[in-house]
């Protein structure tokens, strides 16, 4: 849900190298209050099952350092060495400026960040928001040629949140995908929603193909409940935080046209007193994931260590990472 479609859309988003900057030591409104944006707004589709999935490890193979330098507090850079089979290896260089209009004490706009290889290979975004509307701009470029191209505008209204995305747009040859994303409160706990995906191009048997899916979420006390239902797939998710230190999520995904379902339990440890944060899943497919993250204080370094394991298939994946600043 919410990324440009589940089975049939060809145009994932494009994340950005690295978050912005610290901007807490300036003057703002509530991050969860922006400016002009009302309090009772449901989010957008996107981010549904947004507070489950935070629970689970990101798994990474191999071993990475990367150095974080903040030249002002609206502009940061970033070096990376990658040294694993999984993923192009090597070095890439980023950045990220961050713009003046603040809508919260970790929140401004516009932001620009994008990182490149030495082959030329680049990742670009481009966010901003103007009142209630935000715009997205991800691309991505490869071997000099647009790979990837993708615009998404958000538009929170006092109780709802309207959202298009376009990708992977080509005149010329009359292709691409539009996304159409609709989230409503309907009581101060629950909101519905759905999604339109429509893509179109030569590849495409017939020339084009639309998918239809609905979205709901209900949000208590200290849990969330949420899912979405399309004719080829069933995605929910439930997520439950236990005290100050603990979260946990479950999510099931289901291919109807496959017919077949993964289950996934994750969990998260907050460990405040030493600085370390530990993150675990397995699903029922035997796999065994955990991400360990450590700051080593007074040092601005955070060391991070990966493991994933597959019993039934007998594989394995490690990795070790090493953040400065």
């Amino acid at each position: 849900m919410g990324n440009v479609l589940a089975s049939s859309v060809s145009a994932p988003p494009i994340s950005g190298p690295m978050p912005p900057p610290n901007l807490s030591d300036q003057t703002g409104v509530s991050k969860d209050s922006p400016k002009n944006a009302p309090d009772n707004n449901p989010g957008t589709v996107e981010d549904l099952h947004k507070k489950c999935k935070d629970v689970f490890p990101t798994l990474f193979e191999g071993s990475k350092v990367m150095v974080n330098k903040a030249l002002s507090n609206h502009f940061q850079i970033s070096h990376t060495l990658n040294m694993t089979n999984s993923t192009p290896p090597g070095y890439r260089f980023g950045a990220t400026y961050v713009g003046t209009n603040q809508t919260g004490p970790m929140e401004a706009y516009p932001i620009l960040l994008g990182d490149i290889d030495p082959s030329g290979n680049m990742n670009a975004n481009i966010i901003h928001q103007y009142n209630n509307i935000k715009a997205k701009c991800a691309a991505q470029v490869q071997d000099s040629k647009f790979v990837a191209t993708q615009i998404t505008t958000d538009y929170k209204g006092s109780d709802y949140t309207a959202s298009l995305t376009l990708g992977n747009t080509d005149i010329l040859n009359g292709s691409g995908v539009t996304v159409l994303h609709y989230l409503q409160n309907v009581m101060p706990s629950l909101a519905l929603g759905a999604e339109m995906a429509y893509q179109y191009g030569p590849q495409i048997p017939g020339g084009e193909i639309a998918m239809m899916s609905l979205a709901g979420r209900y949000t208590g006390s200290n849990y969330v409940v949420s899912g979405s239902l399309g004719a080829a797939a069933i995605h929910a998710c439930y997520y439950r935080k236990g005290n100050d230190n603990i979260q946990v999520g479950v999510e099931v995904e289901t291919n109807l046209r496959l017919g077949e379902s993964v289950c996934t339990f994750g969990y998260q440890v907050d460990l405040p007193k030493a600085n370390m944060v530990f993150r675990g899943m397995v699903d029922t497919n035997w796999t065994v994931g955990a991400v360990l993250e450590k700051k080593l204080q007074p040092l601005p370094f955070t060391l991070g260590l990966s493991g994933m394991i597959n019993h039934t298939k007998t594989q394995s994946r490690f990795g070790i990472s090493l953040t400065i600043g």
